[in-house]
């Protein structure tokens, strides 16, 4: 069977709970072929045969609970829907200040209800819901991330976020 690149985005990694070889051979060790991680924050590039993504985000789970003692939240991407995402650019349509950080935040499945876009905050504006990413910017504050507290109120704490920036780097 073919073999498809795809990109794991985990909630809540960090290098202090983390290491990231250790993350890399639970990942070979369940079978995952190409793997290497990217940035020390919970992102995995992989190959494996086409599935559906419930399914290899639960085998991710699966393998991190028997290989570290602990399983991430789990949002599996194909590499090809990450380019996609990118080409398409959904900031084009709005006004963004030069300093704004461009975030996506992931869904495991498109919302049933999402509240009236744009919601707006403290620098922080939540823009557009496409399917199950959502695109937000912020302008650095003092308060910290608030875009992570209306995230939060908007979509449930179910999600995980990264910057486009990695997305893009994610993607080569």
């Amino acid at each position: 069977m073919a073999q498809q690149a795809y990109a794991a985005f985990l909630r809540g990694v960090s290098p202090m709970n983390a290491k990231m070889p250790e993350l890399k051979r639970a990942f070979e060790r369940a079978g995952f072929g190409d793997v290497r991680t990217l940035l020390s924050s919970g992102n995995v590039v992989f190959s494996a045969a086409a599935a559906p993504l419930t399914q290899l985000e639960r085998r991710c789970e699966m393998a991190m609970q028997k290989h570290l003692g602990k399983a991430f939240i789990t949002f599996i991407r194909p590499i090809n829907t990450l380019r996609r995402l990118l080409a398409s650019d959904p900031y084009a349509d709005f006004e963004l200040e030069p300093q704004s950080k461009r975030i996506v935040t992931f869904l495991h499945k498109k919302p049933r209800s999402a509240p009236a876009l744009p919601i707006e905050r403290d620098g922080a504006r939540i823009l557009v819901a496409r399917g199950a990413e959502i695109f937000s910017v912020y302008t650095p504050t003092p308060r910290g991330p608030v875009f992570m507290q209306l995230l939060d109120k908007a979509f449930g704490k179910e999600t995980t976020t990264r910057t486009w920036e990695t997305i893009a780097k994610v993607a080569k």
